[in-house]
Parts: structure tokens; C-alpha cells; sequence
């Protein structure tokens, strides 16, 4: 692989345009899932969402963006999240190579639209409309009216049924250099979600890794709605960078404090993200009495997925003075199910102790490659109950057979003992953390599971049929 390849970077489609024309829905219908949240209310899309796609043999970068709000002549009456959105968009834009813009058919061409129209014409890019809702030749009839925005390529469109959308991406992509898919050369990339309820500081920590605003932040709960992917690099800790993707995530709150169905959405697209993360950061304050029930029960949702974590305890600028023994004596003691997971006490605001962070993420990374052997496995575990013996439960002490393990990630070892009644739970506890001093596991979760030994196990040699075995 030479150095020229890995620098390939494919052509970018943004689609833009005012609130609720469908351009979520159209990210979604050229995507072909529903990656971006899709609903009637206004400003549901916040930060822009990106998605890789291949089209028939070439590759593209698609960037769903917010509605854009504010006509420039009402600029002193822009809001925080208009300007948010707007700024989102713009950033979006400027990087693109190709502008989608997107109207709806069925209002018809508003003042907003010619104003968006202005507004990107400005950056002199190609740009397509699509005359978005054609869902009959009715509608169809009244895209032209778009032209007169003064844009040529008129492209009525149905997301519900992809009608128009092929002939649209391939119109737009011949003004785009073409970038074969077996051109651009990835890495594989560590799955990380970044989770947490909300304002702890997650959007802050990705944009302070980033080391820019990619993402909106604000005081007010619920500022992030979509799992946003953004690919990135960390430093591994041996003079390289490790590639990651980070999805940062809604702020899980609980559930009867959920207000409407487009939150319902960000925390299912949350949870989503913690099931398909080879990792997980989970982003908590940090301080004395700061760890919350909402805490503890993210907790056990990263420890009930059996994900590896990291925790980042941000907002450590604003502990008086306490020390780090003792908020992480805290952290093990309100959250007992990740202690395996390694904490780093970080500000996001201050981009205080952010490479400690970066150091436990490759070093879980590593963790993850570990191989545990059955041979090895076994040994460790005799050499652990010749140490220290079982408890003796009812009459009956603990005998240890054989042991093999039933799962790589997380790792699960089953051990097949005389009596399951006999496996005291302060003895696993112990086992485990044998296990975890012989093998390289920090920020792994390890699951053991104590089975009873079948009585009768049959040889192979007097189960096989006769004048069936090896010749």
C-alpha cells in the first residue's frame, strides 16, 4: 500500500436547504437506511451527518445538514440554535465539491428557498435541485417552477418511493473527479460511542479531541439528537496514530422524562451505538456526589452489552481540590459492574489530560487482540485454586475440573465444576481477578460462568460405529 493511496480522499455531496423539505429523507433513500432522524418538527437535524457511499464502482462522502433558518436581512434576530445549524451547514458546504439543494414540490418555491439559493451560489459550486414530495406527475409539474433560482439541473424527486434520486446522485457525481472504490484505503477503525446522560460533556469531548466545534454544544439537554460518526486518529502511545470512529450519542435520560418521539429516536440510535461499539467512553462528571442513578444505569447497559469502556470523568477543573484517589475510589464504589474499565480525569473545556485519555483508549485497543488459550487458561486457574482454596459450602468444596472459553468478546470462560452450589460468589470474583492479572485485560469486561460436569462423558473411540474409524 503506498503512501499516495492512503491520502485518496473520495468527492462531497452536501445537501442543504430550508427546514423540512426532506433532505434527511433524501440522505436516507441515497444511504439506503435510516441513518439520519427523520421527522415533521423543525430543526431535528442539528449537526451534520456523513455517511461514505459507493456508488456503482466510485466512492462519495453524503453530508446531511440542518434547515437553514434565517434570511440574511433578519441576521439580529438569528437564535442559538439557528446560528448552530447555520454554522453547521456552512462548514458543510465549504467542504463540499457538489450542492444538493433540496425544495419541496408541494409548498412550492418560497422566500426562504430563493434565499438559500443566494446564499450558496456565493461559493460558486455546482449545485443540483431537487424538487423533493413529486410523488405524482401532478407534483412533477411543478418542479420547474425552481428554476427560478437560477440553477439549470432540476431534479424532481420521491424519497418514498427513490423515484428520481438514481438519475439525481449520478448527475451530480459526473461533476465530482471520479474515485474508484478500490482506490481509497482504510484502515480498519475502533468503533468507539461516546455515551453518557445528558450535559456531561460528551459533544465537548469529541470537538476537544478533534480539536475543533464539529459538533454543537450547549447547556440545554437534548442539543445532540443524531449518533454522529466522524473518523479520527489518537495517538497509540508507541509514536503512531490509531484509527478510530467516534459516534457520539443523545444523553440518555430517563425514560419518563423523555419528552417527544424525536428523543425517543436519539436514545434508541444511543443504545444502537453502544451494541455495535467495539468500545465505549462513558462521559460522567466528575466530583464528590456527582455519579447519579442515570449514571448507574448507563452503567449497567455498557456492562449488560459486554462492551470494553473507558471512562472519562470530565469536568474535573471545577473538583475543589480533591484528589484523584479519591474520586476513583468513588467511581469503583457507585459503579461496581465496569470496574475493569480504566477512568481518566479530564476537562474537556480546559483540553486538560486529554492524551492520558487517548493512552487508555489504544491500550484497551491492544486488550482487545489478546488471546487467552485453553492450556494457559487452565493452568492459571489450578495454580489459583492451589493458592487458595475454595470456601467449603454445605459439606461440599469447590473442585475444578477443566475450564474453556465460550466467547471472544467479551471473553467468556466457562468452568465446569463438581457442584455449581459450591462456587461461592466472592471466589469467582477472585478467579476473575486471577484471570485478569495473567492476561492483558484492562477496559475488557470477563464473564464466567459455572457449569456442572456431564456424569457420563463417552469415548470417542467407543461412540465411533465399528468399521467406521480410521483406516
Amino acid at each position: 500500500m503506498s503512501e499516495t493511496e492512503q491520502k485518496i480522499i473520495p468527492p462531497v455531496i452536501a445537501i442543504v436547504g430550508r427546514p423540512n423539505v426532506g433532505k434527511s429523507s433524501l440522505f436516507n433513500a441515497v444511504v439506503g437506511r435510516k441513518l439520519a432522524i427523520v421527522h415533521e418538527m423543525s430543526g431535528v437535524t442539528r449537526d451534520r451527518v456523513s455517511a461514505d457511499i459507493r456508488w456503482q464502482g466510485q466512492m462519495f462522502t453524503l453530508i446531511d445538514t440542518g434547515g437553514l433558518n434565517t434570511l440574511d436581512n433578519m441576521e439580529k434576530n438569528v437564535d442559538f440554535w439557528d446560528a448552530g445549524i447555520s454554522g453547521q451547514a456552512q462548514c458543510a458546504m465549504e467542504s463540499a465539491d457538489v450542492l444538493i439543494l433540496v425544495c419541496d414540490s408541494q409548498s412550492g418555491l418560497t422566500p426562504l428557498d430563493i434565499d438559500v439559493a443566494r446564499r450558496i451560489r456565493q461559493l460558486n459550486k455546482p449545485v443540483f435541485v431537487a424538487a423533493n414530495k413529486c410523488d405524482s406527475d401532478e407534483w412533477k409539474n411543478h418542479a420547474a417552477e425552481f428554476s427560478q433560482l437560477g440553477f439549470k439541473n432540476i431534479y424532481p424527486t420521491c424519497c418514498t418511493h427513490r423515484g428520481g434520486i438514481n438519475t439525481l446522485i449520478s448527475a451530480a457525481l459526473k461533476e465530482c473527479p471520479f474515485v474508484p472504490v478500490s482506490a481509497v484505503v482504510k484502515k480498519a477503525a475502533l468503533n468507539i460511542a461516546v455515551v453518557g446522560r445528558p450535559n456531561v460533556g460528551k459533544s465537548s469531548l469529541v470537538n476537544a479531541l478533534l480539536g475543533e466545534e464539529r459538533l454543537m454544544t450547549s447547556p440545554v439537554a437534548g442539543t445532540t439528537r443524531d449518533a454522529v460518526k466522524i473518523e479520527f486518529a489518537i495517538n497509540d502511545g508507541k509514536g503512531g496514530t490509531l484509527p478510530v470512529q467516534l459516534v457520539d450519542t443523545a444523553g440518555l435520560r430517563k425514560t419518563g422524562k423523555v419528552d417527544n418521539v424525536v428523543e425517543m429516536f436519539s436514545i434508541m440510535r444511543a443504545k444502537s451505538a453502544i451494541e455495535r461499539a467495539d468500545l465505549v467512553i462513558m462521559v460522567l462528571e466528575a466530583g464528590t456526589g456527582k455519579i447519579t442513578a442515570q449514571d448507574r444505569k448507563i452503567a449497567a447497559l455498557i456492562e449488560q452489552s459486554g462492551r470494553s469502556c473507558v471512562i472519562a470523568a470530565n469536568k474535573c477543573d471545577l473538583c475543589d481540590n480533591a484528589k484523584i484517589e479519591e474520586l476513583s475510589a468513588e467511581l469503583k464504589r457507585n459503579l461496581p459492574g465496569l470496574s475493569f474499565a480504566p477512568a481518566a480525569f479530564i476537562s474537556a473545556r480546559e483540553k486538560r489530560n486529554l492524551p492520558k485519555l487517548e493512552t487508555l483508549i489504544a491500550g484497551v485497543a491492544e486488550n482487545l487482540k489478546t488471546e487467552i488459550t485453553t492450556g494457559v487458561l487452565n493452568r492459571v486457574l489450578a495454580n489459583a485454586f492451589e493458592d487458595t482454596p475454595p470456601p467449603v459450602i454445605k459439606g461440599v468444596p469447590l473442585k475444578l475440573f477443566y475450564a474453556s472459553l465460550a466467547g471472544i468478546r467479551p471473553p467468556r470462560v466457562k468452568l465446569f465444576v463438581n457442584r455449581v452450589e459450591s462456587a461461592a460468589g466472592n471466589y469467582l470474583a477472585f478467579l476473575k481477578k486471577r484471570i485478569r492479572e495473567n492476561f492483558s485485560l484492562v477496559g475488557i469486561p470477563l464473564d464466567l460462568e459455572v457449569c456442572a460436569r456431564p456424569k457420563k462423558v463417552e469415548s470417542i473411540r467407543r461412540s465411533a460405529a465399528p468399521g467406521k474409524g480410521k483406516k
